[in-house]
């Protein structure tokens, strides 16, 4: 487990560079008057799964924000895929965020679109593909999240909260990224549904080793499923296997990961 505190460094010394898909070195950001990283320094292996834990106004959502390049830290680096997107003009920004695919909290699908078109729009917005390569990608990736042809003329209204987030993260994956992103990905759903997506994302991320990165306060998908935790506690930040922090002899620490420990993740909000 590292222990990253201000302006320490991320990465443990038995890892190398290349296998980090995001790094984070001695970032800060600021929200008007409001510190929210001072030197923060952290990564994310290439390949495996990440949930970031932490109270309301940890940051958390501003880590997704700073890899997509959505905003830019007041000091340090940001590298994705190798590439510091702090330094990167919006023609180069565009290219890393091709290599991002975003489930956002709420699906954010077009409430005037079918699913189909939902799935379809970012492809219609690359050249070169015809209408037939569209609806096999379509299909291909709706099967993907378990649906088929039936729902292609469904509104997102129309959609049970479980379906909404199966079809909101086949548009997040319909091209192929190498990096997912997702913003509370279990928020609003029964356990049934909360299962079946952290075994479509485990899935995924077994079949194509796409690296995904989880802002998540649902600790007990958090233990089954993560690879990597990075727990932002305090105005510090911590990393390790969820094993190594439940274990952590820092009872702040090991609180978040034992009984009861999702309702007071929640009370911290």
């Amino acid at each position: 487990m590292n222990s990253l505190e201000s302006g320490q460094q991320s990465t443990d010394a038995n890892r190398k560079p290349a296998d980090q898909a995001v790094v984070l070195q001695k970032v800060g950001v600021t929200y008007g008057s409001r510190p929210v990283f001072d030197g923060l320094s952290c990564s994310f292996p290439r390949g495996r799964i990440s949930v970031i834990l932490g109270g309301s106004g940890s940051g958390k959502s501003t880590i997704l924000r700073l890899i997509g390049g959505l905003i830019r830290p007041r000091t340090g680096v940001v590298s994705v895929d190798g590439e510091d997107v702090t330094r990167l003009s919006e023609g180069g920004l565009r290219a890393v965020r091709r290599k991002l695919g975003m489930l956002f909290q709420g699906g954010a699908l077009l409430d005037s679109y079918s699913v189909f078109e939902n799935l379809a729009l970012p492809l219609r917005e690359e050249k070169g593909r015809t209408s037939g390569e569209i609806a096999d990608a379509v299909h291909t990736t709706l099967a993907s999240v378990g649906l088929d042809k039936d729902v292609d003329h469904l509104l997102p209204g129309q959609l049970s909260g479980g379906m909404l987030k199966r079809v909101a993260l086949a548009r997040a994956i319909i091209r192929r990224p190498i990096i997912l992103l997702c913003d509370e990905p279990f928020s609003g759903l029964d356990p049934a549904s909360i299962k079946r997506i952290e075994s479509l994302l485990v899935e995924m991320n077994h079949q194509s080793g796409m690296t995904m990165i989880l802002v998540s306060h649902h600790v007990p998908s958090t233990m089954r499923m993560a690879d990597h935790v990075l727990l932002l506690l305090g105005g510090r930040a911590f990393e390790g296997s969820p094993a190594e922090l439940r274990g952590s002899p820092d009872p702040d620490i090991s609180d978040f990961f034992n009984d009861g420990a999702e309702e007071k993740v929640k009370k911290s909000w």
